[in-house]
């Protein structure tokens, strides 16, 4: 019986090679099926949807925007937080002199501030990004225009530890908040809309100019100059002629500044003025060395305003941080060319606003 087994074995094995001699290729025949290509699918980057910049670690996906008033006093001076805002708007309140909205999103500095009160102009610029705002306080009327916008309001008596006064600062300008605290106050943790458009890659945009600084006429010291800087790829902002600085010991630097020339109802300077938002106006928007003339148009205040050039099409913006300048339409406006000699352009005001009230 072993006999006999060993001897079917050895017929099996004989039959085996046999057909893998025939064989020959069998091998190689198989390995089409091992060498397949391998479909791989790429991610697009998330991008921070107020700075159009990726974000890798996903934060601004799961955050609201965080909005607070911060006073552009010169005894505010140096403001803190404002050089790691995604977006600042500078509007024009009582006399004249310019305040601070500044937007946080992407990022959470430990100190925000000087805090101030609101402004009637202020519901118009959160509208459409809804989050939290927080502000010092503010007079009945601010307070009732705020109170319809769809935005959780804390001001510093429902702040608790999330505001703070800084001591060795003279009221009123030593309230700050903290960035974290704040945004844990509430808000829907989404993600706001993108205020603008922005450009994939570097292109040439339509209507631009090549500009080496531009001013804009707000009122005496107020009056603010941004200057390109070919080396950072960015505009320095200057005002009474010498640089802004943060508190951090850096000076205030935008990738793109947008001038949005607006109508203040109420007439400009006045006490409880308003800036209108709604409607169209010009605008010239400084991005990558260039600068843009075009106009803003915003048919509601729940919709995010459209910037476009002067033949109709959307302004593109380069991803970064965002300074929006409101000036009344009466106040001039400025760029300086860049070419040698220099010359300057003027960006003229409409003798009639062409916003709608």
């Amino acid at each position: 019986m072993k006999r006999a087994s060993l001897a079917t074995l050895a017929i099996a094995i004989s039959g085996s090679l046999a057909l893998a001699a025939c064989g020959g290729g069998g091998s190689d025949e198989a390995s089409p099926s091992s060498t397949s290509k391998r479909t791989t699918t790429t991610t697009a980057p998330v991008l921070a949807p107020f700075t159009g910049l990726p974000d890798p670690s996903g934060a601004s996906q799961g955050r609201a925007a965080l909005n607070i008033k911060v006073s552009n006093a010169p005894e505010a001076r140096p403001q803190s937080g404002l050089d790691q805002a995604d977006v600042v708007w500078e509007e024009v309140v009582e006399g004249g002199i310019t305040r601070f909205l500044a937007m946080f999103q992407s990022n959470s500095p430990s100190a925000i501030g000087p805090v101030r009160s609101v402004r009637l102009t202020d519901p118009g610029i959160v509208w459409p990004v809804g989050g939290i705002f927080a502000f010092s306080g503010g007079a009945k009327y601010a307070l009732d225009g705020i109170n319809k916008a769809p935005v959780v309001l804390v001001d510093e008596s429902r702040a608790g530890s999330a505001m703070y006064r800084d001591r060795s600062r003279q009221a009123p300008h030593n309230l700050y908040g903290k960035g974290d605290a704040l945004f844990a106050k509430g808000g829907t943790p989404v993600p706001p809309p993108a205020l603008f458009t922005y450009a994939k890659e570097v292109r040439t945009r339509s209507g631009a100019l090549p500009v080496t600084a531009a001013r804009v006429g707000f009122n005496g010291s107020f009056a603010v100059d941004w200057s390109w800087d070919s080396a950072s790829r960015s505009w320095l902002r200057n005002a009474g002629g010498r640089p802004f600085m943060a508190a951090s010991g850096k000076q205030i630097q935008a990738t793109n500044v947008v001038v949005m020339s607006v109508s203040y109802r109420g007439g400009v300077g006045s006490m409880g003025a308003e800036g209108v938002l709604t409607g169209e106006g010009k605008v010239l928007v400084l991005t990558d060395g260039v600068a843009i003339e075009g106009k803003w148009m915003r048919s509601s205040v729940s919709q995010v305003t459209r910037f476009v050039d002067l033949k109709g099409a959307v302004i593109p913006l380069t991803p970064g941080n965002t300074w929006v300048e409101m000036p009344d339409v009466t106040y001039a406006v400025t760029t300086t060319a860049a070419v040698v000699p220099a010359t300057s352009t003027t960006l003229k005001a409409p003798t009639k606003s062409t916003a709608k009230p």
